[in-house]
């Protein structure tokens, strides 16, 4: 009865990948197109459902369990050495030559199996390392007994490992653009343009560049690692006694709280652009940064991945602000008038 029962959700999950509209999705072109497989396996069914599932696990469901190809089609193998020899074995080994060193001897059916799985593994690894390197290197720069020389490097070492961690991701997702022309650059941008990684990418590159030390510009970037860190030890290492005993009750709670870390990210990135104006009076003014500050936070509230939370906050912030302006300070509503067309245009 519990095998029934740990099978049903998997069952909908596969049928909800088959029948997903993947010829309408133009993520699915750029990712079959970044696929190194032998072309004689490119045209199998099996084959290419199974990369379907792969990428419906990465962009749609990230619970779906796919499973290797091998355990699919374990007749395909063999039906695939009767053809002669000497086509077979020359596309094998140029295609084996091209994408995996050291599997001249399998099957084609065998090699394709392992490297979807071991480069799941190797980027969901890295981004633990890195993710929850950024966070004990947060954790540093903000505790005030440590010392200033150490907590400024603990600082700027946070943004620059988010930043490597944002970079990492957009490459493993999207890959690089197609050619090194105009057109092929705007294509991949704009394709990235709304994403989270890139959002964040550009706010880590906002402080690594500038001297100015705000420590409340942590807050986002430890939100980000620890939910990342959170989901793997989950996924992992849920049988683990370490982890049962220590860590799983701290990482339920962030998985059930996460909507509550993006409203805290959404405001705390919405009050250091504030923080930024008030910079401009003081000696460690940065123009650049504030400028291209307020650029992001206009992305932020434009953008899909952004836009809810921060639309939430800024509606606050309005029903706060506007009749405190018509009752005391009526003067201001032609600048802030101008300050809205930019911000919605």
């Amino acid at each position: 009865m519990g095998g029934g029962d740990g099978e049903d959700p998997q069952k909908l999950k596969r049928m909800a990948a088959a029948a997903y509209d993947y010829d309408n999705d133009p993520r699915w072109a750029d990712y079959w197109s970044n696929v190194l497989i032998p072309p004689h396996m490119a045209s199998r069914i099996d084959v290419v459902n199974h990369f379907k599932h792969k990428f419906y696990q990465r962009y749609i469901d990230c619970d779906l369990i796919v499973e290797p190809i091998g355990t699919n089609s374990t007749s395909q193998p063999t039906r695939t050495s009767t053809p002669p020899t000497q086509s077979s074995s020359s596309t094998s080994n140029s295609n084996t030559r091209q994408w995996s060193s050291g599997s001249s001897s399998r099957s084609p059916g065998a090699s394709t199996a392992p490297p979807p799985t071991s480069l799941r593994w190797d980027r969901q690894t890295v981004q633990f390392s890195v993710n929850a390197w950024v966070f004990l290197v947060a954790v540093l720069a903000i505790l005030p007994v440590v010392p200033k020389n150490l907590s400024y490097r603990a600082y700027r070492l946070s943004f620059l490992g988010t930043e490597c961690s944002s970079l990492y991701s957009l490459y493993s997702l999207y890959g690089k653009p197609r050619a090194w022309n105009l057109q092929a650059l705007q294509v991949w941008f704009q394709s990235v343009l709304v994403t989270k990684d890139f959002i964040y990418s550009m706010y880590c590159l906002s402080f690594v560049t500038s001297h100015l030390c705000l420590k409340f510009a942590l807050i986002p970037i430890m939100c980000r690692a620890l939910e990342h860190v959170a989901k793997f030890l989950k996924r992992n290492f849920s049988r683990s006694t370490l982890y049962r005993k220590y860590l799983e009750e701290t990482c339920v709670w962030v998985e059930s709280n996460t909507t509550t870390l993006t409203i805290l990210s959404s405001q705390a990135e919405i009050g250091i652009g504030f923080l930024l104006i008030i910079s401009l009076f003081s000696q460690q003014r940065n123009i650049i940064q504030a400028f291209m500050y307020w650029q992001l936070m206009k992305l932020m509230y434009h953008a899909p991945a952004t836009a809810g939370y921060h639309q939430s906050a800024w509606a606050k912030i309005g029903r706060t602000v506007n009749p405190l302006i018509q009752r005391y300070a009526p003067f201001l509503n032609t600048p802030i008038s101008s300050i809205q067309r930019w911000w919605f245009r």
